[in-house]
C-alpha cells in the first residue's frame, strides 16, 4: 500500500483565481487532498490575506505544502516569507521547482498567473511536490533562515 499523498493548501487573489482552479483540478485528479482557502471570484481582494491563510495551514500542519497564485507570484511570496517557518519561492519552471525543494526545503510554491501558463505551472508544481529535501550540506544554510539564527559579528 502506498503512502497517502500530501495535503496541499491553495490560495489566490483575483488575478490568480483561474490558475488556482486549474491547479486544484489537477491536484484533486492526482489524488491530493486540497484545502482551497480562496478567493473564488474576480472581485478585487488583498493577496496578503490569502497568503496568511495558506501559511497558517502549513504551519499548523493542516497541509504539508502550499500554493499561492497572484498576477506575478511576487507579492504572494513576499507576504508568505514574512511568516517564520515558511520558505516560499516563485516558480517559473521545473528546474526552479526541483532546486528550491532539494536545496531550500521550500514548503510553498508561488505562481504568477500573468506570467506562467497552466501547463508550465502544473509541471513545476508536480516537480515541487515530488522532490525531497536533500538535507546534508543544505541544513546549515536552511537553518540560517530561522528567526533564531544570529549572524556572526
Amino acid at each position: 500500500m502506498s503512502a497517502a499523498l500530501p495535503t496541499v493548501a491553495l490560495g489566490a487573489d483575483h488575478a490568480g483565481v483561474g490558475l488556482k482552479a486549474s491547479l486544484r483540478a489537477a491536484l484533486e485528479a492526482a489524488g491530493h487532498p486540497v484545502l482551497d482557502l480562496g478567493t473564488q471570484g474576480s472581485e478585487s481582494v488583498d493577496y496578503p490575506d490569502f497568503a496568511a491563510a495558506v501559511c497558517a495551514a502549513v504551519l499548523e500542519g493542516r497541509a504539508r505544502f502550499g500554493v499561492l497564485v497572484c498576477g506575478t507570484g511576487i507579492g504572494m511570496a513576499m507576504a508568505a516569507n514574512r511568516q517564520h517557518g515558511i520558505r516560499c519561492a516563485v516558480l517559473h519552471d521545473t528546474t526552479e521547482a526541483r532546486l528550491t525543494r532539494a536545496h531550500n526545503d521550500a514548503n510553498i510554491a508561488a505562481f504568477g498567473a500573468r506570467l506562467t501558463g497552466p501547463e508550465v505551472a502544473l509541471d513545476a508544481l508536480k516537480t515541487f511536490l515530488a522532490t525531497p529535501y536533500e538535507g546534508g550540506r543544505h541544513n546549515r544554510r536552511v537553518g540560517k533562515l530561522s528567526p533564531d539564527w544570529i549572524p556572526p559579528a
